[in-house]
């Protein structure tokens, strides 16, 4: 016999398409009383019940269970491809939203807690890569929120570092300087010297010396640069006539001179400094309070220099963004701004991520700056061309 019944029994059985969906009931065959026969059997109609399949033309079959797929009863949102939306993403907004805030307020970053102001500013120029994941991220969750927002830090970048990219060296210049800080542990001293020799320098500085290796250099040097100081752990060498050379005191130990080059254009005031050095920390953060107070001392003595054109190099373990070296900085011009190409990175000379060796001129015109290839120091070399 066959029983109707207004409900779906246990089992996988499915409404299968048709007119007859729209009734809401199923067929059931159940065997004769006393019959052998096996389980109940689920009919849904406009299916044959007998052995033979159905062959209705267009009628799909489940060639796995004899039953028909039903209809996608899923909400429309849910079966739409991965879309983009407005909703998602805020999280990655708010990054892009504080990324681009700091790349365009970074000198109102404060040094009170770590000195984290003169750290963003060490590595600003880096910010670029938090830019591009925040853009990847905003791709792959297909936000439009945060693929708009992206576009804040993205433009401050370029509002503050585009000029940078561009390649503003010129030929000719009067002068060559070049400053290197050749590392105490430097194990190719005479090496080093013969590299910066060779680059043309009429003017040489370097940082970072010892009394062990001092007299290698010079032994070195001598040859092309007949005139030379030495003070401390920092000196000058020259092709042309020095004098009044003198210490500057900026530590308790001697890290800087300063002396005047007689030019065949004229007097020419040139001070070396090697700053104090700086360390991150997990106790105390970014520990530069010896450094900014040697670039206050440096500053007045700047400040008392009486010949009109000036010329600062050497290595001040921070760059010129950092607002703690505004005292120096502020009265100079930094020759990579103004005639370099890109940023000039020079430490570490293993993978160069900051500038933090510096030439900065006053009362003459910087042409061209570059670095020069890595020696056995830490540090790369940095060169300028000057008009006098």
């Amino acid at each position: 016999m066959t029983t109707t019944v207004d409900h779906i029994p246990a089992g996988p059985a499915r409404r299968a398409p048709g007119p007859d969906t729209a009734q809401g009931t199923y067929t059931v065959a159940a065997p004769d009383a006393g019959s052998d026969a096996g389980p109940d059997t689920v009919a849904v109609p406009g299916t044959n019940t007998d052995a033979a399949p159905d062959t209705d033309a267009g009628q799909d079959t489940d060639t796995g269970s004899g039953l028909a797929p039903g209809p996608d009863t899923r909400p429309a949102r849910d079966r739409r491809p991965y879309a983009w939306t407005w909703r998602r993403g805020r999280t990655t907004a708010a990054l892009a939203v504080v990324t681009a805030s700091l790349l365009l307020f970074h000198a109102h970053v404060p040094n009170a807690v770590g000195n984290l102001g003169s750290l963003l500013e060490t590595f600003l120029p880096w910010t670029a890569a938090l830019v591009a994941v925040l853009a990847a991220v905003a791709l792959v969750r297909r936000s439009a929120t945060a693929l708009v927002a992206v576009l804040l830090p993205a433009l401050a970048w370029v509002w503050v570092f585009g000029g940078m990219l561009t390649d503003k060296r010129a030929a000719g210049g009067d002068l060559t300087v070049v400053t290197h800080n050749v590392n105490d542990a430097n194990p190719d001293p005479r090496g080093t010297a013969r590299a910066l020799a060779a680059s043309g320098a009429a003017v040489l500085a370097l940082e970072e010396l010892s009394p062990a290796t001092t007299p290698r250099y010079e032994s070195a040097l001598a040859g092309t640069y007949p005139y030379r100081t030495v003070q401390g752990t920092v000196a000058l060498w020259s092709k042309y006539p020095l004098r009044d050379a003198r210490p500057v005191a900026i530590m308790p130990w001697t890290r800087a001179l300063r002396a005047t080059v007689d030019t065949p254009k004229g007097p020419l005031a040139v001070y070396v400094a090697h700053l104090a050095s700086v360390r991150v920390r997990l106790d105390s953060g970014f520990t530069t309070g010896q450094r900014d107070e040697a670039a206050r001392l440096l500053a007045d003595a700047l400040r008392e220099e009486r010949l009109p054109r000036t010329v600062l190099v050497g290595d001040f373990n921070g760059t010129t963004d950092d607002a703690a070296l505004t005292p120096v900085t502020s009265r100079m011009r930094s020759v990579q701004d103004t005639a370099g190409q890109a940023f000039g990175f020079s430490w570490p000379a293993a993978f160069p991520m900051a500038r933090i060796d510096q030439i900065l001129v006053k009362g003459v015109e910087p042409a061209s700056a570059w670095t020069l290839p890595a020696t056995g120091s830490d540090h790369l070399p940095v060169a300028a061309a000057l008009r006098l």
